[in-house]
């Protein structure tokens, strides 16, 4: 994987795939389950080298959490998705499965900049900022109404150094057990400035911050402000998700040679005799392979393997399928997309983050953005709005009551956020609840699972997999895709493709030294 012209940060690294042949010596055939982010990256690491894929998926639509797809609705035919992504730029791996479906400039459009609000009235914006850390950090906390300099003098410096002073996996095994809310707890950060901000982030994981790894949360931090100089700013597609990304991408690995199947897998049986894995469909279909990627997400994957009592018994299997069976889910999320009979007002953002408004917690203006939205608008003359709720409560799936509260309450914290669309018609609404994601909770990173298994043949992908590098969300779903393709190559010989990460140490050698000599200091000197 060479596709590097999109990465300016000078400190981004790489690392060099395993040495290999072009090709496998005798042919080679991969199930890929899954049609997400990390099952195509896996199966476009495999056919660029040769292996033979069958790719099996049970959407009509790639993209898997992040597809879209058309809906009939009193707006007419229109387009969902399970909500808005950013794509920014520090994800390298993800850009360069993204480059097989075409210039990169003309899939995506940057949006300029995305303000955060509290009800309580303050904004914070992340346009015009450095791109260089620390000063991108320094310029956010100097130009945020939520920083005064008595709040600063509160602030941990030890805890604050940790955030520059970072070795990741490392960094990850030091925060085992502690929550995001622990650690903006030891931080003593402002708590206007940890609703509006540092939140943000916890609760991009559909998590409350405190279940929230605070391992993950730093890391986070380090990628997006302290670790890399690609800018706080990120890309969208400019349009629907499947109409960007998903469908010419997978026109490209068709043409390639993956073979999509369309179908919901049930178990796994493998011959210990041979190695050869056999994935049996729920209509009675299977498919032999030397391999199998499993990028179902945390619950398919828990039930595929839960129905494959087959699985042959090897070492740490026990504890392995065990792992699978405690796979935590994070609580809900909602998208409620609204299609509305008039116009936001001109000078709207197209995305804007909020704080303390109730379960709101985001607002897409989808035709600022997406084209298929954005040719509704001018039929219309309206908007096309989507509002997002994380972490909602866990009773709410199936239960048409809360559902449809949940809405009104959502419709409601809009009107408060932009006025103007309370003396507006909603046209057409459709809302989605979800409980699909995993939570990335405070327990051992070494007991997370990981792209490895113990069954020869079998590996994992998919953003809930543990990775050693500082990334989350889709940079990790295409991350592990990668790593799941490298490493059934390298088992075969095969060279496999390279993988780029922002820097994944602090940037600077004073933290660590400021960390040291304060460590020789009392206690009561460590924060002001």
């Amino acid at each position: 994987m060479t596709e590097t012209k999109h990465i300016r940060d000078r400190r981004a690294v790489a690392f060099p795939a395993m040495a290999g042949t072009s090709e496998p010596a005798k042919p080679r055939k991969v199930v890929v389950i899954g049609g997400g982010i990390a099952g195509l990256a896996a199966a476009c690491g495999l056919i660029e080298r040769g292996v033979a894929v069958d790719l099996i998926e049970p959407e009509a639509q790639l993209g898997g959490r992040v597809r879209a797809w058309n809906t009939e609705s009193a707006a007419g035919n229109v387009t969902m998705s399970r909500g808005f992504h950013a794509f920014f730029r520090q994800y390298y791996n993800l850009r360069a499965l993204l480059c097989r479906a075409g210039n990169l400039d003309e899939l995506l459009q940057p949006v300029e900049d995305y303000p955060v609000v509290s009800a309580r009235g303050d904004k914070d914006s992340f346009t015009n900022i450095p791109r260089t850390p620390p000063w991108n950090f320094i310029s956010f906390v100097m130009r945020s109404p939520t920083f005064s300099a008595r709040d600063l003098m509160r602030v941990d410096i030890d805890t604050a150094l940790s955030l520059l002073d970072v070795d990741f996996p490392e960094t990850y095994r030091q925060l085992d057990g502690v929550s995001a809310a622990d650690f903006l707890d030891r931080l003593h950060f402002p708590e206007r400035a940890r609703h509006l901000a540092l939140e943000v982030f916890a609760r991009s994981f559909f998590a409350h911050p405190s279940d929230f790894s605070a391992g993950e949360l730093v890391a986070m931090f380090h990628s997006y402000f302290l670790g890399s100089s690609e800018g706080l700013l990120f890309d969208v597609p400019r349009d629907d998700f499947d109409t960007s990304l998903w469908n010419p991408l997978g026109v490209v690995l068709q043409r390639a040679g993956v073979r999509r199947v369309s179908g919901r897998v049930e178990r796994l049986e493998s011959d210990p005799a041979d190695g050869r894995w056999r994935v049996l469909l729920a209509d009675g279909r299977h498919y032999d392979a030397d391999a199998v990627v499993l990028a179902a997400g945390p619950e398919g994957t828990r039930k595929i393997v839960s129905a494959s009592p087959s699985l042959p018994p090897v070492p740490g299997a026990t504890d392995w399928e065990n792992n699978i069976e405690q796979i935590p889910l994070a609580p809900p999320f909602a998208v409620l997309r609204l299609w509305f009979d008039g116009l936001v007002r001109p000078d709207r953002p197209a995305f804007l983050g909020t704080a303390d408004f109730g379960p709101l917690d985001n607002v897409s203006v989808l035709e600022r953005f997406e084209a298929g939205a954005r040719d509704w608008s001018i039929a219309h003359g309206g908007s096309v709005v989507e509002l997002h709720a994380y972490a909602i409560p866990v009773e709410t799936p199936g239960d048409h009551v809360r559902e449809q509260a949940l809405a009104s309450q959502l419709r409601a914290e809009l009107e408060r956020v932009y006025p103007e669309t309370a003396g507006l018609t909603v046209m057409a609404e459709e809302l989605l609840i979800e409980r699909d994601c995993a939570l990335i909770g405070t327990n051992s990173w070494e007991e997370r699972l990981e792209v490895r298994t113990p069954h020869p043949g079998l590996v994992l992908a998919g953003d809930w997999v543990r990775c050693d590098l500082p990334v989350a969300l889709m940079e990790r779903a295409a991350t592990t895709g990668w790593m799941a393709a490298n490493q059934l190559l390298e088992s075969w010989g095969v060279a496999g493709h390279d993988l780029w990460s922002v820097p994944t140490r602090g940037r600077h050698w004073w933290p660590r030294e400021a960390r040291k000599l304060m460590a020789r200091l009392p206690n009561s000197k460590k924060s002001r």
